[in-house]
């Protein structure tokens, strides 16, 4: 996906960095976060459903309405417009799709920031897990379904939560890869019996994406039941596999240039 020039401005140069700094202080998204929760937000609505091409009928309307934006981004599917299919290894999520295979070298660029694996988990003994493996990543984009589902089933273990941060506006002596930001996300480790060690992790906007987990029933996840949801901005979830796969054939048809691949929450993959 090619950047766009305010992206690599904010991101690669100093000047840059401080804005970014500034938009993403905390007073900053609290501020946005609630002006996406007031009730005159509801107003865009229409516009964004318009402009989207949404077809509302799909997606469960409160009584009275949707109170405030982020209640219609937080949307809820009908039950009748949730298809699964079987399968060992299910998107967990409406997105857009990229396979890569992990290397000792792997970097991967999620939300403008990039991470190595050991970065990217804060654990350098799970992350040597999967090197050898494969990564699939899904990029929401703010008009997918931000609800997500379990991918695989087994048993699970604790949430764990990383905060987002900010770096200062200089560049950081002695990294490997260095960084500048860095997005919340929350993920768990899921043993599968047929596909071993499972990551999944959910990765929120930096400005004002919440990554919203419901509470893991007996410790097991059940694939394509639903796991939780993001609030306002564009997200993305990430899958590591402890060994290489091959996805569907299916898949492959419709990849698109720049090699993403659409896909729908509940879809088998393997």
């Amino acid at each position: 996906m090619k950047e766009s020039g305010s992206v690599r401005f904010l991101y690669n140069t100093i000047p840059g960095r401080i804005v970014l700094k500034a938009l993403t202080a905390p007073s900053i998204s609290k501020l946005a976060a609630t002006a996406l929760n007031n009730k005159l937000s509801a107003l865009y609505i229409p516009y964004f459903v318009k402009k989207n091409n949404i077809d509302t009928e799909k997606f469960v309307r409160p009584f009275g309405g949707y109170y405030s934006f982020n209640e219609f981004f937080m949307r809820k599917m009908k039950d009748e417009y949730l298809h699964t299919e079987e399968g060992i290894l299910c998107s967990p999520c409406d997105g857009l799709l990229t396979v890569k295979a992990i290397d000792d070298s792997s970097v991967f660029r999620i939300k403008h920031c990039k991470y190595d694996l050991a970065r990217l988990l804060k654990d350098d003994e799970l992350a040597k897990r999967f090197v050898g493996g494969t990564a699939l990543i899904f990029r929401l984009t703010p008009t997918h379904y931000h609800r997500y589902n379990y991918c695989v089933d087994g048993p699970a273990s604790h949430n764990v939560r990383i905060d987002g941060i900010l770096h200062c506006v200089r560049p950081i002596a002695l990294e490997r890869y260095p960084v500048f930001t860095e997005n919340s996300r929350e993920y768990i480790s899921i043993s599968s019996k047929k596909l071993g060690t499972v990551v999944q992790m959910e990765v929120g906007a930096l400005l004002v994406g919440k990554i919203a987990n419901d509470e893991l029933n007996n410790c097991d996840a059940i694939i394509n039941t639903e796991k939780g949801h993001f609030e306002f901005g564009g997200s993305t979830i990430i899958v590591l596999l402890d060994h290489k796969v091959r996805l569907k054939a299916k898949l492959k048809t419709r990849e698109r240039i720049d090699g993403e691949i659409p896909v729908t929450i509940g879809e088998a993959l393997l």
